[in-house]
């Protein structure tokens, strides 16, 4: 089309990424210790609530001391995940070591969708929006 439009809008970057960019060459700041006579923060809104919250839950419940047995079946799962997650950067890390870019040659099977492969079929129009996630 002659004349039209561009649809493509200007890059225009982040002025704090900019900064953070340009100071990348600096030497860390040394972190000043904590002041043991500087005064606690106040509680915020949420916290003055939940104080009087939990006075009167222990009241109306008192047999209701602990809920280690509805949370043992999850504490399990995310255990199950935790280990699988450090074997895959132990994996990640030694391939990056041995100068590789960690990435895997084909996808993982959750980033793939069923969805999104039958309608890369179907259209032809070469938008990929979804894509960029």
């Amino acid at each position: 089309m002659k004349g039209g439009k561009s649809k493509v809008a200007p890059v225009r970057t982040d002025p704090k990424l900019r900064s953070k960019a340009a100071g990348a060459g600096k030497k860390p700041a040394k972190k000043v210790g904590k002041d043991p006579n500087k005064p606690k923060r106040p509680a915020s809104a949420f916290f003055v609530f939940m104080e009087e919250f939990r006075e009167k839950y222990k009241k109306e419940h008192p047999n209701n001391k602990s809920v280690a047995a509805e949370k043992a079946p999850f504490v399990a799962r995310a255990e199950k995940r935790k280990s699988e997650y450090n074997k895959n950067m132990l994996a990640y890390n030694k391939r990056l070591a041995e100068g590789g870019n960690g990435a895997d040659e084909e996808e993982s099977d959750k980033s793939k969708s069923e969805v999104n492969d039958d309608d890369e079929d179907e259209d032809e129009s070469g938008d990929d929006d979804d894509d960029d996630e």
